[in-house]
């Protein structure tokens, strides 16, 4: 079987709806390195499921969907960023929704900064066990540390930014969380004392306004327990099943989404790469069931 191509993704790109890419970087990683391996790992399990989905009643064999395979990348943050932009740039402009499959979360930054130049303006919405927030890390501005505070302090973000799962991060990025009025910062604690479906309420209160969404799911954002390769794990954190509903929830606005920071040597069994391939087909299962199919 070639395990080169993400399973049913064998639609050419121009007749695609969906466009799947991976990006093999983690050089900016703090504490476990590997996710560089991901994309490919999770292109090979994917083979494990079958194509028909029943939730949303949709083969994903009859789906349009393109691998267009690995990004190229450099030694450098900056120039892998400006690789990932062009890549991103070429599915948006034709129209396309992309799903990067990381890598680092540093990754983000460059594919909401094309959807944002595309659609004027978006909402980000993004799983996460840690707040992203800084403005560097060890001296590097680029670092996954600080994806978010630049989406945000750059302004792509227009029509707000949701981040759930959130549960670790320095005392000065839990105050600009709370000094941000644009910002709705949901815990694992949150979701765990509320349930999903009450926080999925008050995000959608808070973006009633914005119909184009960024959707960013980076894997920590589960518990370890459940997701075990990762780059930097945190317990008490999500289930799949939560992810889950906040990806069927609003993959109807979703205009473009990236999965990222699963460290597959870490991943025993492929447990976490099984989780990310699979969330990834339900998504486009939920998106292309919302788009009248």
């Amino acid at each position: 079987m070639n395990y080169n191509f993400f399973a049913d993704a064998k639609e050419t790109f121009n007749a695609a709806a969906f466009v799947i890419y991976g990006v093999p970087f983690d050089n900016t990683s703090s504490f476990r390195v590997g996710s560089r391996w991901a994309p490919d790992v999770m292109r090979k399990v994917s083979y494990n499921f079958e194509s028909y989905i029943s939730d949303f009643d949709v083969d994903l064999a009859d789906v349009p969907v393109h691998d267009m395979g690995n990004c190229d990348t450099c030694v450098d943050v900056d120039g892998t960023l400006e690789e990932v932009y062009q890549a991103s740039k070429q599915i948006v402009d034709a129209g396309k929704i992309p799903i990067m499959m990381g890598g680092e979360h540093s990754l983000s930054y460059p594919c909401v900064k094309s959807l944002a130049e595309k659609k004027g303006k978006i909402g980000m919405v993004v799983m996460d066990a840690h707040c992203d927030l800084r403005t560097e890390y060890r001296g590097v501005k680029n670092n996954h540390a600080c994806v978010s505070r630049h989406v945000i302090d750059d302004g792509l973000v227009d029509d707000g930014y949701v981040t759930i799962g959130i549960r670790s991060g320095p005392r000065e990025e839990w105050e600009y969380i709370r000094e941000n009025k644009d910002i709705r910062a949901y815990t694992s604690e949150h979701v765990f004392e509320k349930g999903i479906i009450a926080v999925l309420g008050d995000a959608d209160r808070y973006l009633k306004d914005c119909n184009t969404i960024y959707l960013s799911l980076d894997m920590d954002a589960i518990d370890p327990s459940y997701a075990p390769g990762l780059g930097t794990p945190e317990p008490f954190g999500m289930t799949p099943r939560e992810v889950r509903a906040v990806i069927r929830h609003f993959a109807p606005r979703v205009a473009a989404f990236d999965l990222i920071e699963i460290t597959p040597e870490y991943d025993a069994g492929e447990v976490t790469s099984v989780i990310g391939a699979k969330l990834i087909r339900d998504f486009i299962a939920a998106k292309w069931k919302s788009m009248g199919h």
